[in-house]
């Protein structure tokens, strides 16, 4: 090496670090060629916040785990779509993921826009994260979509089983947090130390750190749902339950389950049974391809050098 170039990369490494010093920037992981500086994690954590307030009653410490391993889980995600997406191309996809968010979060245009200058997040980075859980989901229903069961006929019986019985239809709006058991404890130290969790910082937050159901970012939540749209095994586990009252652990394909109670109404409109079964087969075929999504990123993570600093 001569002594131009030892002197180039010394003065480039002081350089490098004096900047990195002084914006307290630094890393840490590293997801194949992936870095993730501190600075994606404070992003990141203003993100998850934005779809989640609740977030921001944890301690730091926690929210920035929570933040690094959704940065982890979104590098992986993406790089698995640039197989078959180029994220270079514009496309009128995102028009779609934008008129979806306005939608769940209740908000107009101007009104979203207002809140992401109001809590300095980027519209650009905001929309990308959407794009690629949207196209994920997507890649996922093409992967699997014939390995779906359903019973429609077990399904319709369900339904005409709960629509002829005398009495009040109801509706739930209702939050959960899907998990599995692990090597490490058995089920019910894991089930106590969710509900202990639940009772210190509240379901919401427990859902960002145990839940793996796509709704963990939201806090869990699901939305309001009728009855009739409920598989037998959650109805009878939830009927009997009130406002903020959660449901016993329920077993479900490939783990387990707790179920919030939010808010229950009386259904008093008229109920189309046709409608409610065509929900119902969506929200199952939604429930499956939620597993499948699980099994697919677990397989992807296993096989990617992931370094935490």
């Amino acid at each position: 090496m001569n002594k131009f170039n030892f002197l180039f990369i010394i003065f480039f490494f002081f350089n490098y670090f004096q900047v990195a010093d002084s914006k307290s920037i630094y890393i840490k992981a590293k997801v194949q060629n992936a870095i993730i500086t501190n600075l994606d994690i404070a992003n990141e954590k203003k993100y998850l916040i934005f779809l989640n307030p609740r977030l921001a009653e944890l301690e730091e410490k926690k929210v920035d785990e929570i933040s690094k391993n959704s940065i982890i889980k979104e590098i992986i995600k993406k790089k698995e779509l640039e197989k078959y997406h180029d994220f270079s191309k514009s496309s009128n996809f995102t028009k779609i993921v934008e008129k979806n968010l306005l939608k769940s979060k209740k908000l107009s245009q101007s009104e979203f826009l207002q809140i992401i200058k109001d809590e300095d997040l980027n519209y650009d980075v905001i929309i990308k994260k959407l794009e690629i859980e949207a196209l994920w989901n997507q890649l996922i229903y093409k992967k699997y979509l014939n390995n779906i069961k359903i019973n429609k006929k077990e399904l319709k019986q369900d339904i005409l089983n709960q629509f002829n019985r005398e009495k009040e239809k109801f509706e739930f709006n209702l939050s959960e947090i899907v998990f599995v058991e692990n090597v490490s404890e058995n089920l019910q130290s894991l089930v106590d130390k969710i509900k202990k969790s639940i009772n210190d910082i509240g379901f919401e937050n427990t859902a960002n750190i145990y839940s793996i159901s796509s709704t963990s970012k939201n806090g869990g939540l699901i939305g309001w749902v009728n009855e009739l749209q409920l598989s037998k095994k959650i109805y009878n586990k939830i009927y009997n339950l009130n406002a903020e009252e959660l449901s016993d652990p329920i077993k479900i394909q490939g783990g387990f389950m707790i179920v919030k109670v939010n808010d229950k109404k009386i259904i008093k409109k008229k109920i189309n049974l046709e409608e409610q079964l065509e929900r119902l087969i969506n929200l199952e075929t939604n429930r499956q391809l939620n597993n499948f999504s699980i099994i697919f990123y677990k397989k992807l993570k296993k096989n990617i050098e992931i370094y935490e600093y």
